[in-house]
Order: structure tokens, then sequence, then C-alpha cells
């Protein structure tokens, strides 16, 4: 992996330009700067998830994840390295098979909301569907590896699913939306 940095004001980003993990310099507002923030960002809200009352199993894997978000933005910072591999994809799907076999099927869309922790994984869904995003417009431009791909893919739909076994726990229930009628609407 690329040189770590021994201090943090390095003034190097003064001029708008951002140096990659392979040396290269980018400007801040490029696609791979994009999709690394929106990593960052995700990874720091599960951060402050994991500061709410959390059920020991769901703590664990949230810690492993933010170690995956690490991981995967080692991939991003350098161009053509490969961090994240099917293992990680096959976790995410496993703990999703295992917390989806409790919950009962949906019948409505769900308002995030509730619980605090199942608002806070319902941002940290929405940042995942973010970043995403700009992995995807960067794959148009770049090689993005599609086990990378798929993690965050599998991730946002994971914190879906946290979010309903959270507001269960927590004795909230799903919130549901509620379609107004017609005759309701003004």
């Amino acid at each position: 992996m690329g040189y770590r940095l021994s201090k943090i004001s390095t003034r190097t980003g003064d001029s708008g330009m951002t140096g990659l993990g392979d040396g290269s310099r980018v400007e801040k507002d490029h696609m791979r700067v994009h999709a690394m923030g929106d990593i960052d960002e995700c990874n720091s809200l599960i951060g402050l998830l994991l500061c709410e009352p959390l059920p020991e199993d769901i703590r664990v894997l949230l810690t492993q994840v933010q170690h995956d978000l690490f991981d995967l933005g080692g991939e991003l910072c350098i161009p053509g390295f490969i961090n994240i591999k099917d293992e990680h994809v096959l976790r995410l799907d496993a703990r999703l098979t295992h917390y989806n076999a409790s919950l009962p099927p949906l019948t409505n869309f769900i308002l995030p909301g509730g619980s605090r922790a199942a608002a806070l994984s319902h941002l940290v869904r929405t940042v995942a569907r973010r970043a995403e995003r700009a992995m995807t417009t960067l794959g148009k431009h770049e090689k993005v590896s599609a086990h990378a791909r798929q993690y965050i893919n599998r991730l946002s739909d994971l914190m879906f699913v946290l979010a309903r076994i959270l507001n269960r726990n927590d004795g909230h229930g799903d919130v549901l939306w509620a379609q107004k009628k017609s005759s309701d609407k003004t």
C-alpha cells in the first residue's frame, strides 16, 4: 500500500489537487475522489451508528464493515489495485440471509425512522447508495472492480435490513409509508 502520512497538514492540496495512493495527483473533484469521499462518509456514519446501543452481533458486523470500507477506500485510492474480494461480498450475503430470515415479508414501503439506531442505519444506506452511484460513474471512465461494486450494493441492502431489525428490537417495528388516496390530495 502507498506511503503513510507522518503529518496531517501537508499543504500539498492547497492548489486543488490531491495525491492518490500510487503517488499520482488528481483534481479534488475527480470522480475517483468523489467515490473515495462517499465511502469515507459511509464509514464515518457507521462509526456514529456504533455509538448507539446495539446487539453485539450487529456491533461485531458493523465493526468488520468499517474495516472493509477502509479497504475499499484503499482500493479506490490506488488505480488498478484490488482489495475487495468475493469473500467480502459473500460475507454480506450471508448476513443478509441471516437477518432477513427473522423478518416478516414487506407489504408496504418503509420510511426511514423509528429508533435512532434504525434512522442512522437508513442514513448509512443512503450514503452507500450514493457511493455506489459515484463508483458507477467512475467505472464508465476507469476500471472499478466488480467485487467493489457488489460489496457497496450489498451493504446498502444490509443497512436497510438492519434498520428493520433495530426497529423491531427496540419495539418500534417498521415505519410504514401511508399512501394518500386520491380523495386525500389537495
